[in-house]
């Protein structure tokens, strides 16, 4: 459990939330919710807390990839938060809850954020995961038919996968592509 204020921050949390993100009250607080979860569910979330600070909500749960220090240290958990106002209108504070089981073992979340990616290859990924084929996709990005099969192929061979559905499906486990919003988008931290 952690408290945030108004900006987001965590100000306080119990000794399972500094446990989860294996990091301390002075590594912890003073940072930004946002720090604490993956690129890909960073915007969807944000547009959550913006609904509960604006006094549009009184609380929701959301799937999140939580992300603490080290590699190994990602896991996928529901998030609960509440808005707490006081008697003042600016007094808005925010509980959020997550519960102290992580994931099994088999949901370990991949959390490398190398630049993997061109330009053109985030476009190509953002076409194919919106269902967009090779010759009107080609047209969009002034290619020829055979240029986008050869990005295809590459980004086959860079997420190690057969086809183009397992390629969106890798994409979207690995936090490259952004949970929540359509079109697809590429999270700019895999661009390079």
């Amino acid at each position: 459990m952690a408290s945030l204020d108004s900006a987001l921050t965590i100000q306080q949390a119990n000794q399972e939330f500094f446990r989860q993100f294996n990091g301390s009250s002075e590594e912890i607080c003073g940072r930004s919710i946002r720090e604490v979860v993956h690129p890909s569910v960073q915007q969807p979330l944000m547009r959550q807390f913006s609904n509960l600070l604006e006094g549009k909500r009184e609380r929701f749960v959301a799937p999140v990839i939580a992300v603490g220090r080290g590699e190994e240290s990602a896991f996928s958990v529901p998030l609960t938060a509440v808005a707490v106002r006081g008697g003042l209108p600016d007094t808005t504070a925010i509980l959020v809850m997550m519960p102290t089981t992580r994931s099994p073992e088999g949901a370990r979340v991949v959390t490398n954020r190398k630049k993997i990616l061109s330009e053109m290859d985030a476009r190509i990924l953002e076409g194919i995961a919106a269902g967009v084929s090779t010759i009107p996709l080609a047209a969009k990005l002034y290619l020829s038919r055979q240029g986008v099969e050869y990005h295809v192929t590459c980004l086959l061979r860079k997420l190690k996968v057969p086809n183009r559905a397992a390629l969106v499906s890798r994409a979207y486990s690995m936090g490259v592509l952004t949970v929540g919003t359509w079109p697809p988008k590429v999270v700019e931290d895999f661009v390079k």
